[in-house]
């Protein structure tokens, strides 16, 4: 077996033995007969020394696990859709990830790794076969565990649901799953999406909060153990801990997200929302949730806003925000 660098942009000559170039990139092979090669310590990399790994024995350029996880969901998507990645091994660069993080995060309240390779190797055989993928495709998602799931427990925070496993899915997971989602597992809740706080740290400070409710998903979107995950949304529930963790939450118009199967707290208020590291994927995740559920009274039919389509479109006009200076504001710091 070989394995073949392809060292981009400035390569010192006493590095350039090359064996190939291709499209201006040069190549050094470091050959050898055993599999663990594949697993071989990377090369010194610098500012100006971008490393690519091209595998011989599966023909296309391999990325590793950090490199996957630097990949927008977008991205992602569509490496995964034209063969230059399996949805395993997006998979296992986000478990590696967990594994790493969640001991002190505490983002997850539910994960097993068995069950989602599982899924991913499914995927991966689904596209095999030239299946269409979805519009998730392989992408990990996280879950915030007062959305019922059959497969997983659903214990809404609450001592009281310990071991709870739904006989059904709740509208947006079956929504998840058709799309070709990887669900990487539960999140962590307040107690029943209200007040009682759960044990998620902030990950860019473990003596922060990481605000609620929807605390393991924000938090987990944030250290990087998932690319996207929902949230559920009352109050603030969605765009208060994306602000303290520092990533995009987005609560699309109330009736947008299908709403059966899950926790409410209230009939009136409480949205369905979304975590991503941008905007442009918090679009991608919403656009492929919102559409019309007949289980909920609430749900918008024919309400398609192609989210997506317009990111970059320039506005007819500019918008008009408000400010409001909530009661406490004079209490806080100044940043």
């Amino acid at each position: 077996m070989a394995v073949a660098w392809a060292r981009l942009c400035r390569v010192p000559p006493i590095l350039a033995s090359r064996c190939n170039d291709a499209d201006g990139i040069q190549i050094k092979a470091y050959p050898s007969d055993t599999a663990s090669s594949r697993h071989r310590p990377w090369p010194s990399q610098t500012a100006h020394d971008i490393l690519i790994r091209y595998d011989v024995m599966i023909g296309r350029w391999a990325m590793n696990a950090v490199e996957i996880r630097g990949l927008d969901a977008i991205v992602l998507r569509d490496k995964i859709a034209a063969g230059h990645l399996t949805a395993l091994e997006v998979a296992e660069a986000y478990l590696a990830q967990i594994a790493a993080r969640d001991p002190q995060v505490r983002a997850f309240q539910w994960h097993d790794p068995d069950l989602v390779r599982q899924r991913a190797r499914a995927l991966d055989a689904l596209r095999a076969t030239g299946a269409a993928p979805g519009a998730l495709h392989g992408l990990p998602v996280g879950l915030k565990d007062v959305i019922d799931t059959s497969f997983m427990p659903t214990e809404n925070g609450c001592a009281l649901d310990r071991g709870r496993v739904p006989a059904q899915d709740a509208h947006v997971v079956a929504r998840l799953i058709a799309e070709g989602a990887v669900i990487m597992g539960k999140t962590v809740t307040t107690e029943l999406a209200f007040l009682h706080p759960g044990v998620t740290c902030n990950p860019h400070n473990p003596g922060h909060t990481p605000g609620g409710s929807s605390s393991g998903s924000a938090a987990a979107v944030a250290a990087g153990m998932l690319p996207l995950a929902i949230g559920t949304q009352t109050g603030g529930s969605v765009i208060r801990p994306a602000s303290f963790c520092g990533i995009v939450g987005f609560k699309p118009t109330f009736g947008a997200i299908g709403r059966s199967g899950l926790l409410l707290q209230s009939h009136t208020l409480d949205t369905l929302g979304v975590f991503a590291r941008t905007p442009a994927e918090a679009a991608l995740l919403a656009d492929a949730l919102i559409g019309y559920d007949p289980a909920d009274d609430d749900s918008l039919p024919g309400f398609t806003p192609h989210l997506g389509r317009k990111m970059g479109i320039p506005l007819a006009r500019d918008p008009r925000l408000a400010f409001l200076r909530l009661p406490g504001w004079d209490r806080a710091d100044a940043d």
